[in-house]
């Protein structure tokens, strides 16, 4: 059985979803430090203004070091609102984005006070709106490096480019060229059921 270790990502990278979806076993790392400027709090969407990026507001001392398990939400700005007016604009005239909105709605309408697991309740329901059925466990401590495990913790990362020969329409794509890491949402919203069959395409 093939095993994979990935971080908690807020509405996971493609890359992050293929690499799920290729494994047998996923395991996510709930005991490393939070780590600022990831996609743990951030998110890439296609605009009419080109890729922006969403990001969530946490909670946290100056030089002090904060398990991802144990990182809060911060609500002293509208964040939420300010993303699903973001995304509404993005997609609005997708294909499929009134078809799946509403599923997602909650995340910005409801509070959560700790980072992983509002990540988390974000990944069960993408996996579950692809069609992934996969075992998925959480870590109960830093996992050290082994042969077992393919590990993508700190791989996974917005300064690598991720080659995607593989393109599918995109809302603006008579204004900007494919763009091929975006949020798993650009995929969901863009290709609806096929997301998945786009997503084996390009495992390699």
């Amino acid at each position: 059985m093939s095993s994979v270790i990935l971080p908690i990502e807020y509405f996971p990278n493609i890359e992050y979803i293929a690499k799920l979806l290729q494994y047998d076993k996923v395991i996510i790392e709930a005991n490393e430090n939070y780590l600022k400027k990831t996609y743990r709090n951030r998110c890439d969407i296609l605009s009419a203004n080109g890729v922006i990026t969403l990001s969530v507001p946490v909670i946290q001392k100056k030089n002090t070091k904060i398990l991802i398990k144990n990182t809060k939400i911060s609500y002293a700005e509208n964040w939420q609102k300010e993303h699903l007016a973001a995304l509404e604009s993005a997609y609005n005239s997708s294909p499929f984005f009134e078809y799946y909105i509403d599923d997602f709605k909650h995340f910005f309408t409801n509070k959560y006070n700790n980072l992983f697991e509002f990540n988390y309740k974000i990944l069960q329901l993408v996996i579950q709106t692809i069609g992934i059925k996969k075992e998925i466990e959480i870590s109960n401590s830093f996992i050290e490096i082994e042969n077992n495990y393919s590990d993508f913790r700190f791989s996974i990362s917005k300064k690598r480019n991720l080659n995607i020969n593989k393109k599918y329409v995109q809302v603006f794509s008579d204004k900007y060229k494919f763009e091929p890491n975006l949020s798993i949402l650009d995929v969901i919203f863009n290709l609806g059921p096929e997301s998945i069959l786009y997503l084996k395409s390009i495992i390699k």
